[in-house]
């Protein structure tokens, strides 16, 4: 048994309390759903996509347009003009990062869609996977409390930190999928991730050639979300 790590009946009971938390926490959003939406500006996409990710997503040691997000940006500009993609992913970003800023970022941006794509700083530091659990169902609820429909991305650790860690983070994400019923991306490098040659310098992040297969493989799992499907 690793640290921070409990039998499923466990960490279920834990997602239950947090979610029970969790009501009191969206209490101000509540209340401001209450109030008239203002209607978007002429020419402004009726329906929003919010990505909160890391820096993987946010476009690290490249132009901002380059990013996968970025891309896909562009791409829905022509398959789906009715939606806007905003991109609130910030490098070095944690889950508990996430987990703080969600209420604000869904308040702000009202979105209809919101990718999910943390955890892997978590996984880096060797964070306790009960706290990353607690804090990607935090942010899946604030996203369904919004009636937002869910895209959660998952990430894999390397096998230095342990064959019970990176087990156990991976399962964080199919539980998660699993308990509150959202679509699952298991690993958001998977078509790169034997690729030396599709990492900058740094062994950790993608270069920009390499953004177009990221979007291939997370589009088949977004676009029926932006479609309407749950």
């Amino acid at each position: 048994m690793i640290a921070g790590y409990s039998p499923r009946r466990g960490w279920l009971q834990g997602a239950t309390a947090a979610l029970l938390v969790l009501v009191c926490a969206l209490g101000a959003v509540t209340q401001a759903q209450a109030q008239p939406t203002p209607q978007s500006p002429p020419g402004e996409a009726p329906h929003t996509l919010l990505v909160m990710g890391d820096s993987l997503s946010a476009g690290y040691g490249m132009a901002a347009t380059e990013g996968w997000v970025s891309l896909l940006a562009g791409e829905l500009a022509g398959s789906h003009p009715d939606w806007r993609v905003v991109n609130a992913s910030i490098s070095g970003e944690t889950s508990a990062g996430g987990a703080a800023r969600i209420i604000g970022e869904a308040w702000r941006h009202q979105p209809d869609a919101v990718v999910i794509a943390l955890g892997a700083n978590d996984g880096l530091r060797g964070l306790p996977l009960a706290e990353m659990r607690r804090n990607l169902a935090r942010m899946i609820g604030v996203a369904r409390h919004v009636d937002a429909r869910v895209l959660l991305v998952g990430m894999r650790m390397p096998p230095n930190l342990g064959p019970d860690y990176t087990r156990g983070f991976e399962q964080v994400y199919r539980d998660l999928a699993d308990l509150f019923d959202v679509t699952l991306v298991p690993f958001l490098l998977e078509p790169i991730a034997l690729d030396p040659d599709a990492y900058q310098q740094d062994n950790l992040h993608p270069t920009e050639a390499a953004q177009p297969r990221i979007l291939d493989h997370i589009t088949p799992s977004l676009l029926p979300l932006l479609d309407g499907q749950p």
